[in-house]
């Protein structure tokens, strides 16, 4: 009889596999808990990294500017086909022999009129505003739909981000820049300094490398300021008379620009116009500035400080009306000879200048808001103080002829006619047309009508 086989070995064989599967199992389960664990810090890390820039910590500052500007918003930043359609579309002149004009801060105030007399007359116009929240950002918004009924497309990004600013000019010939992007305003420099150094003046710089590269370099007009005359005692204030004592910082980075503007002239070839703006006005302006503020605290019954200066004497400012400041704006690109550079090279002397955009007729701030008290039929509550130390200077007065002699600059808009129209605009943007006088509201359509 036939012994049974052993099976000793196969037995013993099937454990040690068993076994040799259970450690792989194991270690593959610790390999997959290791890999698992990684990719969820990786990922909790970029979604820290994310969060971090697009949302910045709070400023105990409660005017501090935030621009918004994700980290996808430069190389990746409007890659699609519709996307660079708007572009191309917006930028392409209607008209013979046509610009094509890049305006940064369109969606500001003076950016938005020069935006749509561009377009009127048909040349290509593309905006470049951050939409950063210095003031109501919901008015620069409206302004930008207005625009876009218009066909004028604004790309939302800053003006430091550079790989978005050599994508359009990769996209786009443009043959003028109008830089009107900035951070404004005089006393908030006091608060957030380093806002008007990184937009005034490392924003500008930007802008000037990306165009001192360009192949064809675009003609550059750009806003200055009437703070750059700072202390100066003379007047009216002319483009020769001193500007290297400023009030403020806002007036000393404008002045940097200008200097900034001097150095890219001589070295690129870079054609440069500054233009200093005397306190401009109108519709669809800007909520910081005294005549609109006045005309919402006066609605409100709120009081409102008139300033004078140390020595008791009004302040009194040279109130530039926007469609004379576009007029100018406009003037200025038609008369900019053709930068003479080509791929950062000069090939020879290039167009550099600067021009007053005023009114020529300085009005005491009092008188401004004895205009708004009967516009509204409102009696304002005044408060006369001193003029506190924050960079305002107490008169300004432009002399125009430097502007009138090259491009015909000749202000037409005297404060009492302006400031009907801006009322009619306030009125009507915020609906609160029963509050003001309709003799107002008439005389202003009558007016319009005329012109």
């Amino acid at each position: 009889m036939a012994s049974p086989p052993d099976t000793s070995k196969t037995t013993k064989l099937e454990r040690y596999n068993s076994y040799i599967r259970r450690v792989n199992s194991t270690k593959l389960m610790a390999a997959s808990s290791k890999l698992l664990f990684r990719a969820t810090l990786l990922v909790a890390l970029v979604l820290i990294f994310f969060f971090t820039l697009n949302y910045p910590p709070l400023s105990d500052n409660p005017h501090h500017v935030h621009t918004h500007q994700s980290f996808l918003s430069s190389a990746f930043y409007g890659s699609g086909a519709s996307w660079e359609k708007q572009v191309r579309h917006s930028s392409t002149p209607r008209r013979p022999n046509g610009f094509s004009v890049l305006v940064t801060g369109a969606g500001g105030f003076v950016g938005t009129h020069c935006s749509l007399a561009l377009k009127k007359r048909g040349d290509g116009v593309l905006g470049l505003d951050n939409f950063n929240d210095y003031y109501d950002p919901s008015l620069k918004r409206a302004r930008q739909a207005m625009l876009s009924k218009h066909q004028i497309f604004i790309v939302e990004g800053d003006l430091n981000d550079a790989p978005l600013l050599s994508k359009l000019f990769d996209m786009v010939p443009f043959t003028h820049i109008l830089h009107l992007a900035a951070q404004a305003g005089v006393r908030y420099a006091m608060q957030n300094p380093q806002s008007y150094v990184r937009s005034n003046i490392a924003g500008f710089v930007n802008l000037l490398e990306i165009a001192k590269a360009a192949d064809p370099q675009p003609a550059i007009v750009w806003a200055s300021s009437s703070s750059v005359y700072g202390l100066n005692k003379e007047n009216p204030f002319s483009e020769l008379h001193r500007t290297d004592q400023p009030a403020s910082l806002y007036a000393a980075t404008k002045k940097a620009g200008e200097e900034i503007a001097h150095t890219y002239n001589h070295i690129y070839g870079l054609s440069l116009t500054g233009l200093r703006f005397f306190t401009v006005y109108g519709p669809w302006g800007r909520p910081d500035m005294a005549y609109f503020f006045f005309t919402k605290d006066i609605l409100q019954g709120k009081a409102i400080n008139i300033y004078q200066t140390q020595d008791d004497k009004e302040v009194a400012r040279d109130f530039t009306y926007i469609d004379d400041v576009v007029k100018g704006c406009l003037g200025a690109l038609d008369t900019a000879e053709k930068s003479t550079g080509s791929g950062g090279k000069k090939r020879g002397p290039a167009q550099l200048r600067i021009y007053n955009l005023g009114n020529t007729s300085p009005v005491p701030v009092g008188r401004l808001v004895g205009i708004l008290e009967g516009l509204l039929n409102v009696k304002a509550k005044k408060h006369v103080i001193k003029m506190p130390r924050n960079g305002d200077v107490p008169y300004t007065h432009a002399n125009v002829s430097l502007a009138y002699r090259d491009f015909g600059y000749k202000p037409s808009t005297d404060l009492a006619t302006g400031l009907r129209r801006f009322v009619k605009w306030y009125v009507s943007y915020y609906g609160i047309q029963t509050r003001v006088k309709k003799e107002t509201m008439k005389r202003s359509d009558q007016l319009e009508e005329s012109d």
